[in-house]
């Protein structure tokens, strides 16, 4: 499948950004904003199984299509293989335009391994939703006093949506041309009036490697950060210039630091491949936290007040062959909400330190081996 076009949205004031944590708090958000659509939704999600979140949104999604709200949605055909046939056929039978990115077939060879991991919803083009979280029951467990998996959305309104919605627009289309089908009219690229808190936002994506906007602001922010650099992510692969990066902001006095999963991970390889670049990290002063309670399947990165939160993760997989999107903001109030939040999640995580690292046995050390080079071999798949 074509690369889409680079083209880098700008910086916008004006916005109201909101953080939410875990599913309690962004999955009502979510559904109360279809249930009050009047015009349009814009649904962009990578993972989606069928089960209780995926049918309430269903649900919803359907009641606004027969209520005449022009409905679209986008999922990835490999993310969405646990949807049950009979929950796509409800969805298309109810006038929602449902379209799959890059469908699996034997004839696209390597090609299948394209996939669009970006997770938005646009409701009006007056709220919208981007994060690290899909419509699963790992990220909303009723029967547990929290989720199975840990994660945040944001909750975005203001001028920015326009460029959620004319990111969504260029994938639609692209798709569109491929099918060679007649598209339904695009949702509008209007914005509301905005009376609440002001806070500075841009919308940054990435279309493969060459055009990774995403890991390219990071590196800027990371080398320019005077307090604190952080980054959450659950499967961290750095590359070698994100490691440089951190290690030299370790060394001028940042607060360094990397908080992944402990034993509570999707991807116990990934998580056993990424230990051996511990050992120079952590010589250098970047301090790397494992989350106990559950899986931190955030993707957050934070230095002094600037934040990114989205959809990326710094694995080279996903880098190579994932289309992600992140929502950068600008705003001390918006920096409160995650240093809150990620102050009790490094009080509930173990901080691996410098000495006790370089002791850890022989047979940790050969896993770690094994699993870097079969991972290392993996990103090298074009």
């Amino acid at each position: 499948m074509a690369q889409l076009p680079s083209t880098a949205f700008p910086w916008r004031s004006g916005n109201h950004i909101t953080l939410l944590i875990d599913g309690r708090e962004f999955f009502p958000r979510m559904l109360a904003a279809i249930q009050q659509a009047q015009q349009s939704i814009s649904l962009e999600m990578y993972l989606c199984s069928s089960g209780t979140v995926f049918e309430e949104f269903r649900d919803a999604i359907i009641a606004a299509a027969q209520r005449g709200v022009r409905v679209q949605v986008l999922l990835d055909d490999y993310g969405c293989k646990e949807v049950r046939r009979h929950d796509r056929q409800l969805l298309a039978a109810s006038g929602v335009a449902l379209h799959l990115y890059n469908p699996i077939r034997l004839r696209r060879g390597i090609k299948n391994l394209l996939r669009n991991h970006r997770k938005v919803l646009i409701v009006d083009n007056v709220v919208a939703f981007t994060g690290g979280a899909g419509l699963t029951d790992e990220f909303l467990s009723a029967s547990e006093p929290s989720s199975a998996w840990h994660d945040v959305m944001a909750e975005i309104r203001g001028p920015v949506i326009a460029d959620w919605q004319q990111l969504f627009n260029r994938t639609w289309l692209g798709l569109i041309k491929q099918m060679q089908s007649n598209p339904l009219p695009l949702a509008p690229t209007f914005v509301g009036k905005n009376n609440l808190p002001e806070a500075t936002g841009r919308v940054v994506a990435s279309y493969g490697p060459q055009a990774h906007q995403v890991l390219q602001s990071l590196h800027r922010r990371i080398k320019s950060a005077q307090h604190r650099a952080w980054i959450v992510t659950p499967y961290f692969m750095p590359s070698w210039k994100l490691r440089q990066r951190l290690i030299k902001a370790a060394r001028r006095g940042v607060d360094t630091r990397v908080l992944v999963p402990g034993v509570h991970t999707d991807h116990p390889t990934v998580r056993q491949a990424s230990r051996r670049y511990y050992a120079r990290l952590l010589l250098h002063g970047v301090r790397i936290f494992e989350y106990q309670p559950r899986f931190i399947h955030a993707k957050i990165a934070l230095c002094d007040d600037w934040a990114s939160v989205g959809s990326t993760n710094f694995d080279r997989w996903n880098l190579r062959w994932n289309l992600d999107a992140n929502q950068e903001v600008a705003d001390i109030n918006f920096a409160t909400q995650l240093v809150t939040m990620l102050d009790s999640d490094f009080a509930q995580s173990i901080e691996l330190r410098q000495q006790d690292w370089s002791h850890r046995p022989w047979h940790q050390r050969c896993a770690e081996w094994l699993t870097g080079w079969i991972e290392r071999w993996s990103g090298r798949l074009r």
